[in-house]
């Protein structure tokens, strides 16, 4: 009986140890499989919301409408992803923008985007970001000669081109004042690229004659002022074309030309799509200026910067940019080659301001036709 007892006893406990190691591994499951559940939703949430992440902005001047927008633009995406953007203009002075851009690097941003005041002196910043192991991705303007990650652009030589294009088209032959960018910006070479490609060719025919060619440094229509009164005094005013590089050197350009009463009757085109420049164009003086459209290039930047942020490199950064936006290449900074992300540029004249400007949200109906009479307004439908 005793025996029989104790048999029963031991077959007890054997039971109850089998329940309680049976029951132990399913507590344990239990929470793995909550954790490894909790982790990728954390890990999908995390991909969704991205940590917090701090972003330094570099920018030569916000002193340009074209700036200033951009900048609202990255503080948005900001505000709305999580993000800490560090701002900082270098009021045009390149010195100013290296040691601003040490100072995030100090600061320990994750990312740097870096809009370039000289292209060449902008390269200084890189080898301080490459120790901190703080990517830098170029935005609009080329950073030469350092060790940068990523460059997002626009398709500068096309926008040459087709600032070139819209003189040519309306004034083939006759004298022409050849106007560049600040020498010390890489997008001036690629402008002067494109420009060449389209006036080269009758150059040499001789169906134009440059009279003059000239930097504007700092793109400053000041000087573009001083530019164009001296090419009208070299040619006693018989110019029929004038390439600008962008809209506010072709607004100081035009400033020369409304003194001699020359305003609407000589061609000339820039780039941005400036507000003025859209008046302009609309009223007659402007022959036309180049789209670029900023939301696309700002946004490849900030979903770029913001990857890498987050510790992606390579390929995964690169997609993390919607491929919608542009196409992928490389170009080279004098140091390697660099990939670059590329946004296409659209020709604005007055048949198309609606289409294109209007109608994308980029300067409202009422502002860019203001100095026209209403009866005259085009519709919006």
């Amino acid at each position: 009986m005793k025996r029989s007892l104790s048999i029963l006893m031991v077959m007890v406990m054997m039971l109850a140890l089998v329940a309680g190691c049976t029951s132990g591994e399913a507590t344990t499951a239990a929470p793995a499989a909550t954790t490894a559940a909790a982790t990728t939703v954390a890990g999908e949430t995390t991909t969704a919301t991205a940590e917090k992440v701090t972003i330094g902005v570099s920018v030569g001047t916000l002193a340009q409408e074209r700036w200033q927008r951009e900048i609202e633009m990255f503080k948005e995406y900001a505000a709305n992803n999580n993000i800490e953007l560090i701002v900082q203009s270098a009021e045009d002075d390149p010195q100013k923008q290296i040691s601003q851009c040490e100072n995030m690097i100090t600061q320990g941003v994750d990312a740097l985007i870096v809009q370039a005041l000289d292209s060449a002196a902008a390269g200084a910043i890189c080898e301080p970001a490459k120790a901190a192991d703080i990517p830098v991705v170029s935005y609009d303007r080329l950073v030469m000669n350092g060790d940068l990650d990523y460059y997002i652009t626009f398709d500068t030589v096309k926008v040459g081109r087709t600032e070139a294009q819209f003189v040519v088209d309306k004034a083939p032959k006759g004298n022409y004042i050849w106007m560049l960018g600040d020498p010390n910006d890489f997008n001036t070479t690629l402008l002067e690229q494109g420009q060449t490609e389209v006036l080269q060719p009758l150059i040499d025919s001789g169906d134009i004659e440059i009279i003059l060619k000239q930097n504007a440094k700092n793109w400053d229509p000041n000087e573009a002022l001083k530019i164009a009164e001296n090419g009208l005094t070299l040619a006693n005013n018989d110019i029929q074309g004038f390439v600008a590089s962008n809209d506010g050197t072709a607004g100081g350009a035009i400033q020369a030309l409304t003194a001699q009463g020359l305003a609407g009757k000589v061609a000339i085109a820039g780039q941005d799509a400036d507000l003025a420049a859209c008046q302009r164009i609309v009223e007659g003086t402007q022959t036309g200026t180049v789209y670029k459209p900023l939301k696309k290039l700002n946004l490849a930047a900030i979903q770029l910067a913001a990857a890498l942020a987050q510790g992606k490199r390579g390929q995964d950064a690169m997609s993390a940019v919607d491929s919608s936006l542009g196409v992928w290449s490389q170009q080279n900074n004098g140091f390697k080659d660099v990939d670059a992300f590329q946004v296409d540029v659209v020709a604005v004249d007055k048949d198309n301001m609606v289409k294109e400007i209007i109608k994308d949200g980029f300067h409202k109906l009422e502002d860019v036709y203001k100095n026209v009479p209403k009866d005259q307004w085009p519709s919006v439908n």
